[in-house]
């Protein structure tokens, strides 16, 4: 009888599997006789399989989650990618209302100093008035103080670092939506991401008091917006051991960083002083000529305005100091400064992702050559022919190439 449930059960599993290795053929008799049995057989060879079967559907699910992504750093970067699209939003928002800024609030000051110029002229011609006079002198004080809070916090630079900032975030948000579509991330990829945007937070703040970049700064330096770099691992080629780098590729890449260095960031930096300068100059000379001005149209009519050099003062003073705050609100020269600074800043990146490149000496931790000699091109406007024929230059040249390495800026 045992021998006759066994061949049952073998029989039974081998038919459930699919698989048909053999034919019982049991008599009428012995089949009525011994039913009972083989159906409790059955019924513990079915409860044995059900109970297994949960266990294999589990583990096959659970190498199958081995070999995806981990949820938790997709969670993650999902999360920052959230907070970057918020970021983007805020900047390009807040970068509108401190254009509007500049327009208005140039506006209004050139408004209330040729009111108070003329009205300083009408109080001289008619030789009465002191309400005339003292009018003027309110709105001269009134732009002076006005003119003087603008030429501190720049409008026309403030609204240029915000369209900066919406710029890099939104490539930032472009670069988490490559990781998450592109390969596994990693738990690396979501310190990577983290640590870039509060360098971009700490580079382009939103607020004003106590967190607004130096208008003013002693000594141009380059606009950092990136962590500090570090070696990066990345996968090793498949077909190449050399990681698509030879001696010539490396050559190129070393002489194009040279001459970013020599050519573009400094002669960005040099225009980028001359900026500075200027603008120094029109922030002061602007607040000193309403000033002067104010004590010109006190002073008409008095005693000690003889030969009208008072009345002078006033409406010269308040045309000059016109003139000066169009230069300089008007010509946006804060926001040319903050363009220098922002494009030194994109060589000075470029230096130092190239230069991270070259510093290791495994080719298989590297970046492949191949792609990194297109990504160098692609960021200097340049064709892959143009890229070489600049590396060919400078290595014969040296210092004293005259052709810059990006043809964009």
């Amino acid at each position: 009888m045992s021998t006759l449930k066994a061949s049952w059960s073998a029989s039974s599993s081998s038919t459930q599997r699919g698989f048909v290795k053999a034919a019982i053929n049991i008599p009428t008799r012995v089949a009525r006789i011994s039913l009972p049995g083989l159906r409790k057989a059955e019924e513990m060879d079915l409860h044995r399989e059900k109970q297994l079967s949960p266990v294999k559907i589990r583990t096959t699910n659970k190498n199958e989650d081995n070999n995806g992504p981990d949820p938790m750093v997709m969670a993650k970067l999902y999360a920052i990618l959230e907070a970057v699209a918020d970021r983007i939003e805020m900047h390009k928002n807040i970068g509108d209302q401190r254009n509007n800024w500049n327009t208005l609030l140039l506006t209004s000051i050139n408004s209330l100093t040729l009111a108070a110029a003329t009205m300083a002229g009408i109080a001289a011609i008619s030789g009465s008035s002191a309400a005339m006079k003292v009018s003027s002198t309110a709105m001269y004080v009134a732009a002076t103080g006005i003119l003087s809070i603008v030429n501190k916090i720049q409008p026309s630079q403030l609204a240029e670092e915000q369209r900066n900032a919406a710029r890099l975030f939104k490539q930032l948000e472009n670069q988490i939506r490559t990781v998450i579509s592109v390969g596994n991330p990693t738990a690396a990829d979501v310190k990577d991401m983290m640590e870039k945007v509060l360098a971009l937070d700490k580079a382009y703040p939103l607020p004003l008091l106590g967190a607004m970049l130096d208008k003013f700064p002693a000594n141009v330096e380059p606009a950092v917006w990136w962590p500090e770099q570090r070696m990066k691992l990345h996968s090793k080629g498949d077909n190449k051991s050399y990681n698509g780098w030879n001696g010539k590729l490396e050559e190129e890449i070393k002489q194009t960083v040279g001459v970013l260095r020599i050519k573009d960031k400094e002669d960005y930096l040099k225009l980028g002083q001359k900026a500075l300068n200027l603008n120094k100059f029109l922030a002061i000379a602007g607040p000193t000529l309403t000033g002067l001005a104010a004590v010109g149209s006190a002073l008409v009519g008095s005693p000690c305005d003889e030969g009208g050099w008072a009345v002078g003062m006033a409406v010269v003073g308040g045309a000059l100091a016109s003139v000066v705050n169009m230069v300089e609100h008007g010509g946006q020269v804060g926001m040319v400064f903050e363009m220098y600074r922002s494009n030194a800043g994109f060589f000075k990146l470029m230096d130092e992702s190239i230069e991270s490149n070259l510093m290791e000496e495994d080719l298989e931790r590297r970046e492949n050559g191949e792609v990194f000699e297109m990504k160098v091109a692609l960021q200097l406007g340049r064709s892959l022919s143009q890229l070489r024929d600049l590396a060919a230059a400078a290595a014969v040249k040296g210092k004293d190439i005259d052709e810059f390495a990006s043809k964009l800026f």
